[in-house]
């Protein structure tokens, strides 16, 4: 179903900004908009919408009809089939649209290597537009608030769920299965896949493996979100089998008070880096800056990933709505890592956490 509201607040955005039109490729801007979620495919198609509010969507006839459906008889479509190629087809209808020597922005879900072979057919000029897709949606709607909750409570609850199935002996993917299945049963889908880090692994923050055994007095990183009515969560916990050593159980305090340390520094009127360094500091005063090398957080809504970006650098200034996720950590290569993640919704009392699983140290 076509985000019609989102539709007409984009397309007034891109006219303020003087560009032509926006180009949604293949992704989570092209599903928000358009409720059409395309398959993985090395085929081009994408939807434009003129700073006027009308749009039309490129397609390969093997998705027209698909298409046609979801943007009803009001949207013109142009198709292709695989024996012409695509470019031909977008020639004629920038050229139909009065685009052809116009500003086009264009979104994450166009390949590169399309967007060089139209500018081979193109006169006018691309600009990147990810920065307007992200602005578009990146304050949250009273009603994606209550779906952000209800997402960070299933979470919540999956999270809890796991302290009671986690045993030695089974393997990393036995609780990644597990996760999922959590997740199925309380109405909801992963909103990404899940990380189940143990061991050595854990000091890989965006580990994606499965294989390792749990063993006893292990070290886990349990990293895994669900998504509700087109809303997502994203929580991670880091536990501990058996027992925690005295190294473990310092640093874990330390990330512990760089996640308090984020969460209270959020407020309307602060930057994106202001929170991070608030987070960022306990870490590096602790002595282990160099083993926390990501950012502090990110936006999250109908994307786990999303603007806000908490990170040093980023000057954006916090405003009521936004969404984000506070999750400083410690990597030990070789040894362990530690996270402890949460996601923020900004309100006019201050910051609303979605999520409330015990983040005191938990040893299974």
């Amino acid at each position: 179903m076509i985000n019609e509201k989102y539709m007409e607040r984009l397309s007034k955005q891109i006219d303020e900004l003087d560009i032509d039109a926006i180009l949604i490729g293949p992704s989570k801007d092209l599903e928000f908009a358009t409720g059409f979620l395309s398959q993985e495919d090395e085929r081009f198609q994408g939807l434009f919408i003129l700073r006027n509010g009308r749009c039309f969507y490129i397609s390969p006839k093997l998705n027209k009809e698909e298409i046609e459906h979801i943007l009803g008889k009001n949207t013109k479509i142009y198709s292709w089939d695989d024996g012409e190629g695509f470019t031909n087809t977008v020639k004629y209808a920038l050229a139909e649209n009065d685009l052809s020597e116009k500003k086009i922005a264009v979104n994450c879900g166009i390949k590169g290597t399309d967007l060089l072979d139209m500018t081979e057919i193109f006169r006018g000029e691309f600009i990147n537009g990810i920065q307007i897709i992200e602005d578009s949606r990146i304050i949250k709607t009273k009603e994606e608030v209550v779906h952000l909750k209800k997402a960070g409570q299933i979470a919540d609850e999956v999270m809890e769920a796991l302290t009671s199935f986690i045993k030695p002996g089974m393997k990393e993917k036995d609780i990644k299965k597990k996760i999922i299945e959590l997740f199925l049963a309380r109405g909801s889908e992963i909103a990404f896949e899940p990380i189940v880090a143990s061991g050595p692994n854990s000091s890989k923050p965006y580990y994606n493996q499965d294989d390792r055994i749990i063993q006893e007095k292990d070290v886990i990183i349990l990293d895994l979100g669900c998504r509700y009515k087109g809303c997502c969560s994203d929580i991670s916990r880091t536990f501990f089998i058996g027992k925690a050593t005295e190294e473990e159980k310092q640093i874990y305090q330390v990330v512990l008070e760089a996640n308090q340390a984020g969460k209270s520094a959020v407020k309307e009127g602060v930057t994106a880096e202001y929170i991070d360094r608030q987070a960022r500091s306990i870490i590096h005063n602790a002595g282990y800056g160099n083993y926390f090398f990501n950012r502090v957080g990110h936006g999250i809504g109908f994307s786990v990933h999303e603007a806000p970006y908490i990170r040093e650098g980023n000057c954006q200034i916090i405003k009521n709505g936004m969404a984000f996720s506070i999750e400083p950590g410690i990597y030990l290569p070789g040894k362990f890592g530690v996270r402890v993640e949460d996601i923020i919704v900004v309100g006019g009392n201050g910051p609303e956490v979605m999520n409330h699983f015990e983040r005191n140290i938990i040893i299974l």
